[in-house]
């Protein structure tokens, strides 16, 4: 008797719905005639270009949405699984579909658990998603079994040609990684006459490499060791330049770089364009005008190249007979300070035509709010003023232009404007908004705040309608290559790669898998998408002065040292009950995370230090769920903070949290992801406590969730690292007129700071997450152009992002963020172009504290970044928390 499919388990909520109906309607777009080898047919497209998404989406349902996925194998935790065989197979029932595929092509495994004739069925569809067929019967009731329980995640390419009842091709079968459960995997597959041989061939290879590393060790003792301090020393050197160069290994190389063709400075532009700027705006302006490569070419353009009389896509192998869709726009990945901005600015200048006839002349360009200003203000000083474009912010009083933005040449909004304007549900364009015009080019300044696929910022940029589209970062993977894909997504290109199950199995797992193939294809990817120089390379010749990074190791006070202790204390005791006796109920794990949060907090001050969550863990302890009183919410907001602050993950995409939000028992999660499931369930994921609906999740009490509390220091009671933090700045031998900008990740702690400038005749300006756009930048210029002005006290969150600060020639870090791309971007602020003194950057470190263990984990992050294209993805849900846990011993050792 074939398996029944047992009740979904929770980590099997449906959140792709918006991204599966969002992929199907752009693979309709691209359904052409297809050539197959053996047989002439002709397919007659299903959508024409005039169509519009809405109507392709228009009748289709949630829960068709959710049942296919359910089926679906779950692609989220891929890069956990290792392959065990390969087994050659048919595709039978092929005379029913009209889906096309040639020799080599990849495609798609479905499970279709509802089908009325064999509750085993797996369809078989190219990568535009058609279906070709199914697999055979018997192949299938060995699989489904292990597709459902996602024991075993299958991939399928075709070998041979087409028939007239079935096409022959050839199913990858990829498990799990973990060493404790391959065995118990490897046994069950043997009993079903499933092949394993690749799985048996890595063992033996790992036995082997095992023998020769003990054979090595054998031989390497009695050596002597390198010293303390030269492992110290190694250990605390950082250059933040580093962290990226894993990308532009895989793009154009220098030399490719420096002999690009350049174009000419637009009349309207009021500055002068560097040479690489203009080697920059030729780039883009080839970018927005992609042509097909030409018969008889071995080009290859977006990934397509010419096959006889058809085009191949060479990353999934799909074949069309007709021009494919190509992608308007691309990816600007110049290092931090290489003037991105202006770069943009001599685009629209240059290129301002529409792009096609429904296309307005308009340009809308989307940032973090701190720099929507500074958008504008570069926008005016770098044009003419009798070629000054009309320029709208949209945010705050700038929305009553709603229904008039395409009157405009330029749009600047925030990803939370396009968020909250976004509606899913839409089958028609508004008459207002952002999503009523049909813009000229879209830009995402930071654009990697869209690398979760799945958030609402990412969905709604995607929706947007555009002529091109480009996103701006100086950092395009901060994670993983998941972080690719979504920029992949939003550009549109074609030929399956938008899919992030053939993203993953033509990319992201052979990578890891250090396929050289990959690499190769990776690089033909990025030189066709994304342009990226770096400041030191020689022709961009930036002439920078130097930058200098140093380590300051402050000694704890003694009263200090007793409050630290007696915290260590506490985490130490607090983790090990966790694991020993109460895993399952999430209070404990807050508490962890509470007292691990004063333990790094009394390194900076011990006022910081507060209860928060301990009365909220005791009442959601004895009720599920807490009634949603002023003070009830404010004990959430505190658990919230506590997890901001920790830099927790969303527990439903196992990403950072972006914007966070508290449910009413206690679970913190992304807006985005709950809002989904709050939308098909109307229960946590987490307890299946219910959730009535959206209005009852509670957000942080301030912006960022920095703490909204004021907190009180004493000038006359300073801690060590004050001490230290004032040393720095009131040092003898400072360069004249020295500017520093002072980071910490609190905002309390910078009220703590503030009596202790005053009572040393410091002046200061401020800029943290609490504060309007507005006060920002008054604070930003005041520090700019006030002679007086000495110091800036920043917020980390706010200052990680778009600024520009090259008035300072010095910047302390107070303390280290889990993140280190976050400190990295924070100190290129100040370092970048335009900046013309030698530079120091201070990190203030704790001896013997968290701390040091804080700094030895950001190198181990930045050596994964070096790494990235080879590291392996997220662990699914449960592991991601063992993982958690285990890193909190590492810190507490």
């Amino acid at each position: 008797m074939a398996p029944t499919m047992g009740k979904r388990d929770i980590d099997h909520v449906d959140l792709t719905g918006d991204d599966d109906r969002y992929a199907r309607a752009q693979k309709a777009s691209r359904i052409a005639p297809v050539v197959s080898l053996d047989e002439e047919v002709q397919v007659v497209p299903s959508f024409q270009p005039s169509q519009s998404f809405a109507q392709i989406a228009q009748g289709e349902e949630d829960d068709e949405a959710a049942d296919l996925v359910q089926g679906s194998q779950d692609i989220d935790y891929i890069n956990t699984y290792m392959l065990y065989g390969r087994m050659p197979t048919k595709i039978v029932g092929v005379r029913f579909y009209n889906g096309q595929a040639t020799i080599g092509e990849r495609v798609l495994l479905v499970r279709e658990p509802n089908n009325p004739y064999d509750r085993n069925a797996i369809q078989v569809k190219n990568v535009m998603g058609n279906q070709i067929g199914h697999i055979g019967r018997n192949v299938a009731a060995k699989l489904a079994p292990y597709i459902d329980s996602r024991d075993l995640l299958v991939e399928g390419m075709l070998t041979g040609f087409k028939g007239v009842y079935d096409c022959p091709m050839s199913l990858s079968l990829f498990g799990t990684s973990d060493t404790s459960k391959i065995q118990e995997l490897q046994q069950r597959m043997e009993r079903d006459k499933l092949p394993v041989n690749e799985v048996k061939k890595t063992e033996r290879e790992k036995d082997r490499q095992r023998r020769k590393q003990l054979q090595q060790e054998l031989k390497s003792k009695g050596r002597p060791g390198e010293s303390m301090d030269t492992l110290a020393s190694q250990s605390t050197i950082f250059n933040p330049r580093d962290v990226n160069k894993v990308v532009e290994e895989f793009g154009l190389n220098e030399s490719d770089l420096a002999n690009m063709l350049m174009a000419d400075s637009p009349a309207a532009l009021a500055t002068e364009l560097l040479h690489y700027q203009r080697q920059g705006l030729a780039w883009m302006i080839s970018k927005e005008s992609p042509t097909p490569p030409p018969s008889g070419s071995d080009a290859v353009e977006q990934l397509w190249k010419r096959k006889g009389n058809c085009f191949m896509n060479i990353a999934t192998n799909y074949t069309t007979s007709t021009a494919p869709p190509l992608a308007s726009g691309g990816i600007l990945a110049d290092d931090m300070g290489l003037g991105k901005t202006i770069q943009i600015i001599s685009l629209i200048l240059a290129n301002s035509q529409p792009k096609t006839p429904e296309s307005s002349a308009s340009t809308l360009i989307i940032s973090p709010v701190g720099v929507m200003s500074n958008w504008k203000n570069q926008i005016e000083l770098h044009t003419k003023k009798e070629h000054a474009p009309r320029v709208l912010v949209y945010h705050g009083t700038g929305k009553k232009e709603a229904a008039n933005l395409s009157d405009y040449d330029v749009v600047i909004t925030s990803y939370g404007a396009l968020a909250m304007e976004y509606n899913e549900k839409s089958k028609v364009p508004p008459k207002r908004g952002i999503f009523s015009v049909h813009w000229r080019r879209v830009v995402l300044d930071e654009g990697h705040t869209i690398r979760n696929p799945r958030s609402k910022g990412a969905l709604a940029a995607c929706h947007l309608r555009s002529g091109s589209r480009w996103t701006l970062t100086g950092t395009p993977i901060i994670n993983s290559l998941k972080d690719l894909y979504s920029q992949v997504r939003f550009l549109r290109l074609s030929g399956g790669l938008e899919d992030l199950e053939v993203f993953n199995s033509t990319l992201i797992r052979p990578l890891s898998r250090e396929d050289p193939d990959a690499r190769l294809l990776l690089q033909a990817l990025m030189a066709t998408i994304c342009l990226r120089r770096r400041k030191d390379m020689n022709f961009i010749n930036l002439r920078l002065p130097p930058l200098t990074s140093r380590v300051f190791r402050v000694k704890f006070h003694a009263h200090e040292k007793e409050k630290y202790d007696m915290f260590l204390s506490e985490a130490r005791g607090a983790l090990s009950n966790f694991k020993a006796k109460e895993q399952t109920k999430e209070s404990t794990y807050s508490h962890v995370l509470e007292v691990i949060l004063r333990l790094r907090q009394v390194c900076n001050h011990w006022t910081l230090c507060k209860n928060r969550v301990d009365k909220l863990a005791s009442l959601l302890d004895k009720h599920k769920v807490v009634p949603l009183t002023p003070e009830n919410i404010k004990a959430l907001q505190d658990m919230l903070q506590v997890r901001i602050e920790s830099q927790e993950t969303c527990a439903i995409c196992l990403e950072i949290l972006e914007q966070p939000v508290i449910t009413a028992c206690g679970h913190a999660f992304d807006r985005g992801c709950i809002e989904q499931v709050i939308e098909r369930q109307h229960k946590c994921p987490m307890c299946r406590a219910e959730i009535k609906d959206t209005t009852t999740l509670v957000s942080p009490a301030a912006e960022l969730g920095e703490s909204a509390e004021f907190a009180v220091g004493d000038p006359d009671d300073p801690s060590s690292k004050i001490e230290a933090l004032i040393k720095i700045l009131t040092a003898q031998g400072q360069t004249p007129d020295t500017k520093t900008v002072v980071f910490s990740q609190w905002t309390s702690f910078l009220d703590i700071i503030e009596p202790h400038l005053r009572a040393n005749g410091i002046e200061f300006a401020r800029i943290d997450g609490k504060m309007n756009s507005i006060k920002r930048d008054q604070s930003t210029h005041t520090f700019s152009n006030d002679p007086n002005c000495k110091v800036l006290l920043a917020s980390l969150s706010v200052c990680s992002v778009g600024l520009n600060l090259v008035a300072a020639n010095q910047a302390v870090l107070a303390d280290s963020w889990w993140a280190p791309a976050i400190e990295d971007q924070a100190v290129d602020r100040v370092y970048r172009l335009g900046q013309t003194r030698e530079t120091s950057v201070w990190r203030l470190i704790m001896e013997d504290s968290i701390e040091d263990r804080v700094l030895n984990r950001q190198e181990e992050k930045r050596k994964l970044m070096l790494d990235a294209f080879r590291e392996t993805a997220k662990k699914k849900k449960g592991e991601d928390r063992a993982a958690r846990i285990a890193e909190l011993e590492q810190l507490l050792a």
